[in-house]
């Protein structure tokens, strides 16, 4: 059967993303961090750092964006060193657990939504952002917890980091690769049948089916917020959070209440709770950004203001 045209378009396979770096960067940097002594490490890394702001102009002007929205006061270049050698730390962190570092991501004393999920066990979906050490928080929960997490990710060209984490903790993280939103609702259809959990990100506008406008750093901005509506249909609950780096060996993690389903409940009525339930974390994250403005690991452009007929509505 000859598939037809619009079919054709949609089999193209995309050109693939790809993170910045050579091939053999992330190995490289692992074998740095076993063999060389910590004082001689760090200056190199803080080296490769500057070579990278002085290389990476959209990152670099995006990083100024954000951290002149954030900081509320003139950018330096040091400023923006800094935002650079902070993601270029989570890194190494992620590395040094795949080498075997023992590391420990503690829920915070008030973190209740993590802790009912934990102890209740059902079926969630856990939605986070590129932020603070976030990207190991399904890692980390899986090993120690003993849970299953799908983790809902774009493939991307040299990602050994996130490779060899799925290799350590492949007893209980699966990856669920999509490259379209389009394909979303398929690739999840599987793991929503099963009682594992599914984490997906809620932060970058550009890989989203649905956007809604929030209050997020002085504007009413677009986030995605298709883990609502992805509760509605797979009937399952939404969990938010964040992890942040405190020492070598600990982090912690900020996390929401849970967002639950009520029977009998209309759409709209469900989508204005879901809306609140954002917007109430949404408020938190801006605190700790406000507290720590280096660990927003989206070098991207910052997520746009909302247009004049959304920014109308309210959560």
């Amino acid at each position: 059967m000859t598939a037809s045209p619009e079919q054709a378009s949609r089999l193209k396979p995309a050109r693939a993303a790809r993170n910045p770096g050579p091939d053999w960067g992330y190995a490289f940097l692992r074998l740095s961090d076993r063999v060389l002594p910590e004082f001689i490490f760090r200056p190199l890394r803080m080296l490769g750092t500057w070579i990278a702001v002085a290389s990476m102009p959209a990152q670099r002007r995006h990083s100024r964006a954000y951290l002149a929205t954030v900081l509320r006061r003139p950018v330096t270049l040091r400023d923006v060193f800094r935002h650079f050698f902070a993601f270029q730390e989570a890194l190494i962190l992620k590395l040094r657990v795949v080498n075997g570092r023992p590391h420990r991501c503690d829920m915070r004393p008030e973190a209740a939504g993590f802790r009912e999920w934990l102890e209740g066990g059902f079926p969630v979906l856990l939605g986070t952002f590129h932020v603070g050490v976030s990207d190991l928080l399904g890692f980390m929960l899986g090993g120690r917890h003993q849970v299953k997490v799908s983790i809902v990710r774009q493939r991307v060209g040299n990602s050994e980091d996130t490779a060899k984490l799925g290799e350590r903790f492949q007893d209980f993280i699966h990856f669920i690769w999509v490259n379209d939103p389009g394909e979303m609702i398929f690739a999840l259809k599987e793991a929503a049948e099963t009682s594992t959990a599914i984490a997906l990100q809620c932060d970058r506008v550009d890989f989203a089916g649905r956007t809604e406008a929030f209050q997020f750093l002085g504007e009413r901005r677009l986030f995605p917020f298709t883990i609502y509506h992805l509760a509605i249909l797979l009937q399952r609950p939404v969990v938010l959070s964040v992890g942040l780096q405190v020492s070598a060996t600990h982090s912690e993690l900020y996390d929401s209440p849970v967002f639950r389903l009520i029977g009998g409940e209309t759409r709209d009525q469900t989508i204005t709770r879901a809306r609140a339930h954002f917007q109430e974390f949404l408020g938190r994250l801006e605190n700790l950004l406000k507290a720590s403005p280096y660990v927003w690991f989206n070098f991207t452009e910052l997520n746009p203001p909302a247009p004049q007929e959304q920014s109308c509505s309210r959560p």
